[in-house]
């Protein structure tokens, strides 16, 4: 099961949405990066602000001491002053020898680790190698970083003493807490920014969908057989104005071929209708050619039996010239469009008046109720009514034991319903898609223009004409069309 495409305006909400997301997620991620980078730069730098101090007063303890200033004698330099140091600075002093052994640190410990009283010589080596002389190692215990510094402390004569090791913690604790601090603050402005794009997208959508919602709107109610309006929009995009532009070009071009169709399939139907009427004229036409040229060979004056001929030839012509009238009665009926006229009438009263004029025993009439009051014409539903009865009438076999045509009418709340039911032969399948075609008949005399008339009656007056049938058992017509809500009870009534 396909699933059902988001609309042109929830994807512009969605879109925007997500804009707003990935905006601040990056923004984040950026704001995140640039506190690391910073707090490495500011922990790089403290360290050196304070080994530049602390170097300082080592300096300073070397030059007042009293002690001959070798390698040997700084423990005994800084016996007291490295403890002070430690104090000022708060950071911890290790002095080593220049073969990494421990001499001095204010580290205020019984047991040391044995990392502690030996430096490793890759240190040693990085140390005596760089140009600095200075040589900076980073490492995690605990869960807590740690930067280690290594430098010579040099005599008035820069000859190496000693290595001076500044085990430095990095202590995120601040600096972690304005962080936390400014993402807070940065959730709070997104959140805001995130209800202020919902709001704006709302708009947005609104604003660039109702132009296609017009547009929409007029194609849907597009149609090939009415007048279709065009597009007016104003302040539209571009974008819009040329859609609006192409559908109302296609609005003008479907009118001109709407007329076009309409004409062809008019004269087409004309043409159609002229054929019938002309094939059917012409069947007794023959007739009656030939009664007369029988009438001219056989005439003599002096038989006894003239009189009596020429009555015979007589009610022949009669009979075909009845036939062409007939004719040209039904191509004339359907030919004309019946006319809109509208009178209040009781419907039961009228299909009554109109089973009158049968003389089959056998139709029976069952109206709901005395009285059913709606809008409609009365000669026009005459000829309704009088149309599918006869067309029932002729549908039931002469042969048939129990010939029976029912008709019935009632009505509901909206719509008055006419059934003629028929217990003839039945219409087959093949032919009732072209059972209300002008022209279409199953009999054998008769334009077929009975049904095709009915139809056109019933659907001027908003109505609809259904059948079912069953082959041997019979067929049911339904005429329904709408009653009129708004007739006054007081009206005369036909």
């Amino acid at each position: 099961m396909s699933k059902k495409r988001l609309s042109l305006r929830a994807r512009i909400n969605i879109n925007m949405i997500l804009l707003v997301l990935v905006a601040s997620i990056l923004i984040a991620a950026v704001t995140i990066y640039q506190y690391n980078e910073e707090a490495k730069d500011y922990h790089k730098e403290r360290l050196e602000r304070k080994e530049k101090a602390i170097r300082r007063s080592i300096n300073f303890a070397i030059r007042e001491t009293t002690y001959p200033v070798t390698t040997k004698n700084i423990p005994l330099i800084f016996k007291d002053e490295i403890f002070d140091i430690d104090a000022i600075h708060n950071l911890q002093i290790n002095l080593y020898d220049l073969d990494g052994q421990l001499l001095k640190s204010s580290k205020r410990t019984i047991q040391r680790d044995t990392t502690e009283m030996c430096l490793n010589a890759n240190i040693l080596n990085e140390l005596s190698n760089t140009i600095e002389h200075r040589y900076v190692i980073k490492n995690k215990e605990n869960g807590q970083t740690f930067q280690s510094s290594y430098s010579y402390i040099t005599d008035e004569k820069f000859k190496n003493l000693a290595i001076l090791n500044l085990p430095y913690l990095e202590n995120d604790d601040f600096l972690n807490k304005e962080l936390q601090e400014f993402l807070l603050r940065l959730a709070y402005a997104y959140l805001v920014l995130i209800l202020v794009a919902i709001i704006f997208a709302y708009f947005i959508s609104k604003f660039i969908t109702k132009s296609l919602k017009t547009i929409s709107d007029k194609m849907n109610e597009t149609r090939l057989e009415k007048r279709n309006k065009k597009i007016q929009i104003e302040s539209s995009s571009e974008e819009i104005e040329t859609l609006v532009n192409s559908y109302n070009s296609m609005i003008d071009e479907l009118e001109a071929s709407a007329v076009v169709l309409a004409t062809n399939e008019r004269e087409q139907a004309w043409r159609e209708m002229a054929k019938q009427v002309a094939h059917e004229i012409k069947n007794p036409l023959t007739p009656m050619r030939l009664t007369v040229q029988s009438f001219q060979r056989k005439f003599n004056p002096e038989d006894e039996n003239i009189y009596q001929k020429v009555n015979e030839y007589s009610n022949t012509l009669i009979q075909q010239i009845d036939t062409m009238s007939s004719i040209a009665s039904a191509f004339s009926n359907f030919a004309k469009m019946p006319a809109q006229k509208s009178e209040v009438l009781n419907v039961v009263h009228i299909v009554k008046l109109a089973l009158d004029i049968f003389n089959e025993g056998y139709i029976e009439f069952y109206p709901e109720t005395e009285e059913i009051i709606a809008k409609f014409d009365r000669t026009q539903l005459i000829r309704v009514v009088t149309n599918l009865v006869k067309n029932g009438t002729q549908a039931i076999p002469e042969d048939s034991e129990n010939p029976k045509i029912k008709v019935r009418v009632f009505s509901d709340n909206e719509n008055v319903n006419i059934t003629i039911e028929d217990n003839g032969s039945g219409i087959p399948e093949e032919t009732k898609a072209k059972i209300f075609e002008p022209k279409f008949t199953t009999k054998s005399s008769g334009m077929g223009l009975g049904l095709a008339m009915v139809k056109n009656i019933v659907e001027t007056y908003n109505g609809s004409i259904t059948f079912t049938s069953q082959l041997g058992k019979g067929t049911i017509f339904t005429v329904t069309f709408p009653i009129d809500q708004t007739i006054p009870m007081s009206s005369g009534i036909a």
